[in-house]
């Protein structure tokens, strides 16, 4: 018999996918891809193949742990159940105090690019967009806690906007090919790479598919989840694929790769100008703008929706200090108030970090979100094996789901791993550090905690 909270069917499933994945890396993150390719639209697809792959088994591979759990929380969860407490614990710390507030941080800056670029026509400084990135954190924070409905229907709204100019721009490119707009004044000189020099691009291109790990959360609401969740997350990754690829193919047809790395941010709406003429096509490049904006803030409240309550989700397992009050809900917000604040100040230090290390130059053309997101894989990688091992003792009886799909899931995460290192192979080794101490001070806490028990 089906429970109530068994509500969705597989096309609610797939689009909830779909609509979680899509957001603002595919449109900014293109010119960094074309970079780190080396001018290349062909490694650029493959690097697209390669991650999508990866994520399909990934999913595959998870949702076998999803549909053997009724615990909350997604990959906490997963490791509370399936390797340990501790070390979900050490994970859940990660997440909160890192990978979180780093990702909205980077989103958030990147809406103030946009919103510079809406109501300026340029990309202005580095210190402008960051200032105006944490205004919208502000009132998406605001939003959110004032209201959780209204974060729900704002997310809800920006899902569909999102799709509008990867389409646009994806049908143009392909339809009518390169631009009667005329190229930058100045293209950039993009540098041929060597040997897998390209793989560089795919923690950019993690980025873009970032949030696929979200999706299994919802497997104990979907009907027949064991048939379901897994043909919804097979087939999710490919559609998103489709369309990154179409608008990355068309993109590059209508600008030229060198183009596209020159303008950055504002190829997007060149790109509109060139498909409409650029006479006719500035307005209309113009409101792309905003909807390519609205596409971003999608992400941040996104990110912020969910963000609100990982603190109050360890709180409520006692893996962090002062649980008792940051697991206390306000029943005006359904909120815990201190939650909503520890993740405002985390994400405001974020903020400050991106902005250091952009201005500074640490990262060259990547940012701290990127690698983040790797280390989020290598950690992914550890349930992996463990679906193996509940493969080896007969409690998955799939040869595929429990072994060939775990493998391929893990050899995507170290092809993934050794991208990071490829783009930046002194500093994300030195963030990994940092990475695993988070974890590290999250593991040593819960097992104080649990020795006082």
């Amino acid at each position: 018999m089906k429970t109530k909270k068994e509500h969705y069917g597989f096309f609610t499933a797939l689009s909830m996918i779909i609509g979680i994945v899509i957001g603002s890396g595919i449109f900014f993150k293109s010119p960094l891809i074309l970079t780190k390719t080396g001018g290349s639209v062909g490694y650029g697809v493959a690097a697209f193949c390669i991650l999508a792959l990866s994520i399909v088994f990934g999913c595959l591979t998870l949702s076998e742990l999803s549909v053997r759990t009724a615990k909350s929380g997604g990959a906490v969860g997963y490791f509370e159940d399936f390797i340990s407490p501790r070390i979900a614990a050490g994970f859940g710390w990660f997440q909160t105090l890192v990978y979180l507030p780093a990702l909205t941080a980077v989103v958030a800056w990147v809406a103030g690019v946009y919103t510079c670029l809406v109501f300026a026509g340029q990309p202005r400084s580095l210190g402008m967009q960051v200032f105006i990135g944490t205004g919208w954190v502000v009132l998406l924070f605001a939003v959110n806690i004032i209201s959780v409905k209204l974060g729900g229907y704002l997310q809800n709204a920006t899902m569909v906007i999102k799709l509008i100019p990867l389409l646009l721009i994806a049908a143009g490119g392909l339809i009518w090919g390169a631009s009667h707009g005329g190229p930058p004044p100045a293209p950039a000189v993009v540098q041929p790479v060597a040997g897998l020099g390209w793989m560089a691009a795919l923690p950019a291109i993690a980025f873009s598919f970032d949030g696929w790990i979200v999706s299994v959360v919802i497997t104990n609401e979907v009907k027949v989840a064991r048939k379901n969740i897994p043909l919804a997350l097979t087939i999710a990754p490919l559609v998103i694929l489709a369309v990154y690829i179409l608008y990355f193919v068309g993109m590059s047809a209508m600008l030229g790769p060198q183009n596209i790395v020159a303008m950055g941010n504002a190829s997007v709406s060149e790109a509109v100008s060139g498909i409409l003429g650029a006479a006719n096509g500035r307005g209309i490049g113009a409101a792309v703008n905003v909807l390519v904006l609205c596409a971003v803030l999608g992400v941040v409240n996104g990110l912020i929706l969910g963000m609100l309550r990982m603190p109050q989700a360890l709180a409520s397992k006692n893996m962090l200090p002062r649980s008792g009050l940051i697991s206390r809900v306000h029943p005006s917000i359904n909120l815990s108030p201190l939650s909503c604040a520890i993740c405002f100040v985390l994400t405001a230090a974020w903020m400050l970090i991106h902005y250091w290390t952009q201005s500074a130059g640490i990262l060259a053309a990547n940012d701290v979100s990127e690698i983040a997101i790797v280390f989020s894989y290598v950690c992914f990688a550890v349930l992996y094996v463990r679906v193996i091992v509940l493969w080896r003792r007969g409690e998955i009886k799939s040869l595929f789901k429990g072994l060939v799909s775990p493998v391929l899931a893990t050899v995507g995460s170290a092809v993934i791993l050794a991208g990071g290192v490829a783009a930046n192979p002194v500093y994300t080794p030195v963030f990994f550090v940092i990475c695993l101490s988070v974890c590290a001070m999250g593991y040593l806490y819960f097992r104080r905690v649990s020795f006082r028990r």
